[in-house]
């Protein structure tokens, strides 16, 4: 089998869709829950005695762009800690991943209604310009809270295709770093995975759009790094969304 180059940009012959990842990528709401989760592991860790106290580069390493319960079992696995998964509905507490995952939402939900969300720059220029060109568009988000973020920044009316945490639960969807969630957005564009671009911040989205054939993969460096980013798959890295805009024609 011949081993395809991936087209130069969004807008290259042969692309009709563009799944993007939301926190981090649309939004600057990466930072609420890089805060979020902050204040939960500092506190749990220093509750528990854990050492070393939780840091920055734990969230990039153990969190980032995961189910919100996969990034908590993984962060503690990361420090030796084993407690049982519990009910997703478990109360918000310290006894269980759900418990400790829900807590974090808590807080997710009071800093997001705090501040007012607004997109990054670009992202409503290179949605003007895909809408233009006539290229589909969808959400793929490990969170849950994507639709009431989404709705916060003005962009819910931009997206009819959402695959949020509930709706890969609903669809029992394995999450980043597996493919399926953008697959199945993808699906509900009506289009296969070589026909769309998948724009990603984490290394774990990366993957799975490396993972799930997509034609082009791009990572946006929100302080991932472009080594790290290029390492897990994306074919271009970019700082800012104005980036892919496509070329001003004179």
């Amino acid at each position: 089998m011949t081993n395809l180059s991936p087209p130069a940009s969004l807008f290259s012959p042969g692309i009709k869709g563009v799944l993007f990842d939301l926190d981090g990528v649309l939004t600057p709401t990466a930072k609420i829950h890089r805060q979020a989760w902050a204040e939960l592991f500092t506190a749990y860790f220093q509750d528990q005695g854990v050492t070393p106290p939780y840091t920055d580069q734990d969230y990039y390493t153990f969190i980032d762009g995961k189910p919100r319960f996969n990034g908590v079992a993984d962060m503690l696995a990361g420090r030796g800690i084993e407690l049982p998964f519990g009910q997703v509905d478990d109360p918000p507490g310290s006894a269980t991943v759900t418990a400790l995952g829900n807590k974090k939402n808590v807080e997710f939900n009071r800093i997001l209604a705090e501040d007012h969300v607004t997109p990054y720059t670009g992202a409503v220029e290179l949605l003007d310009a895909l809408e233009r060109r006539g290229i589909a568009v969808a959400v793929v988000s490990s969170s849950a809270n994507a639709r009431p973020v989404l709705d916060s920044a003005g962009l819910l009316d931009r997206f009819s295709v959402v695959v949020d945490a509930a709706v890969a639960t609903a669809n029992q969807l394995p999450g980043k770093p597996l493919p399926d969630t953008f697959v199945y957005g993808a699906s509900q564009l009506g289009l296969a995975p070589p026909a769309c671009v998948v724009v990603e911040d984490a290394v774990s989205g990366v993957a799975a759009g490396q993972a799930g054939g997509f034609g082009l993969v791009v990572g946006v460096d929100r302080g991932t790094g472009a080594v790290a980013l290029e390492a897990a798959g994306a074919n271009l890295v970019v700082s800012e969304l104005t980036e892919l805009l496509p070329p001003v024609v004179t």
